[in-house]
């Protein structure tokens, strides 16, 4: 096979299987991937690309919000300006993902919004996982339409499959039948509000008298855990794993659970949402519009009011219809069509119609009306 052009990734982090799910069908048609981490290497191997290749910018926190001052910050950011102008003017196509309305960490946002306008401005295609991704950055920045390719999040079929079956998940935490498993399962950040979900969980009542046992799990900072302590449940089982969860351990999360919960206070992807219905768990979601629009129709999700997160958190947790009346047959259809497998051919397309000739019509990727 010949190689083809090269695909350079930023930032590429390794533990993140997301990449490498949306990479499967480029690389097996000869793409070659290449990717940095760190601010300074992406400058580097940025230098290295010439016409045909491809830049991918992805999350957008190593170039900014990685500094250590206000001016180092510009100066990033000039420099980050700068070497996306020489690679086009190289003749190297620039593909933006937009992840997040803005980083979840933001000390320098004036900084941010200038990375997010210079995109906007210099790449050739913007990929969006939601249709609505315009509206809800338009605050930040104009998208300009004709760029957006929709692209949806896959699923992770095949990725944590370990063999896990639910009795056993539930046996090694001990759940019998008359427990209802609530999982929160990422990393633990103030953005998340987890701690909204803690005195939701105490408030709430289920009332067909099952006990409610909250399943906690992920990785905090001590900032976040002097917030988190003082709010743990009295009144419900909690089981927690405060760090980093192992891959090989993440089936047994979600196979034990009833119901996960997502209590974010802004939310535009969530890569775990997507797991939770790769395992068959309803999701508890915030009734926000663009998330109205990505599920509508989708049984095995339920929105809950941001108006008062922690009183309509409560109220949901108290409805057994949240967890009974969902089948496996109602996450199949949703998690075939964004199978890794089919999304990775959707992200091929739309690098064949970045690198082939200009007079060849573009096809691929479905484009934002």
């Amino acid at each position: 096979m010949t190689p083809g052009p090269t695909v350079l990734v930023f930032p590429a982090w390794r533990s993140n299987p997301y990449l490498n799910m949306l990479s499967l069908s480029a690389r097996a048609s000869g793409y070659r991937f290449d990717g940095e981490t760190e601010f300074f290497g992406f400058l580097r191997a940025i230098r290295r690309l010439s016409r045909g290749d491809i830049v991918h910018v992805h999350w957008t926190s190593p170039i900014a919000q990685a500094a250590l001052s206000g001016r180092e910050a510009r100066g990033r950011v000039n420099r980050f300006v700068r070497a996306l102008r020489r690679s086009k003017r190289r003749g190297v196509k620039l593909v933006w993902t937009v992840h997040n309305r803005l980083p979840h960490e933001l000390d320098y946002p004036d900084d941010e919004t200038r990375i997010y306008g210079s995109l906007a401005e210099l790449s050739d295609a913007i990929h969006v996982m939601t249709p609505d991704t315009a509206n809800v950055i338009k605050d930040v920045t104009e998208l300009p339409l004709a760029k957006i390719r929709v692209i949806p999040h896959p699923s992770y079929q095949g990725i944590y499959d370990t063999g896990m079956f639910r009795d056993d998940a539930r046996d090694h935490f001990g759940l019998t039948d008359e427990e209802v498993a609530v999982l929160f399962l990422g990393q633990i950040r103030p953005y998340k509000g987890v701690t909204t979900l803690l005195r939701a969980i105490e408030r709430a009542n289920r009332s067909d008298g099952k006990r409610l046992v909250l399943l906690l799990a992920g990785h905090t900072t001590p900032t976040s855990l002097a917030e988190l302590e003082p709010v743990l449940p009295e009144r419900v089982r909690t089981i927690t794993h405060l760090d980093f969860v192992p891959d090989s351990e993440i089936a047994t999360w979600f196979q034990a659970a009833d119901v996960a919960v997502f209590p974010y206070r802004q939310i535009l992807n969530s890569g775990s949402v997507h797991l939770a219905a790769t395992f068959g768990v309803p999701a508890l979601l915030p009734r926000e519009p663009h998330l109205e629009l990505q599920y509508a129709g989708q049984r095995w999700v339920s929105l809950f009011d941001t108006v008062d997160s922690e009183a309509s958190l409560a109220e949901h947790l108290g409805d057994p219809r949240l967890t009974g009346d969902v089948t496996r047959e109602d996450f199949r259809a949703y998690i075939d069509a964004v199978s890794p497998w089919r999304v990775s051919a959707l992200y091929k397309e739309l690098l064949d119609a970045l690198t082939r000739p200009a007079d060849e019509p573009i096809a691929g990727a479905e484009r934002q009306q």
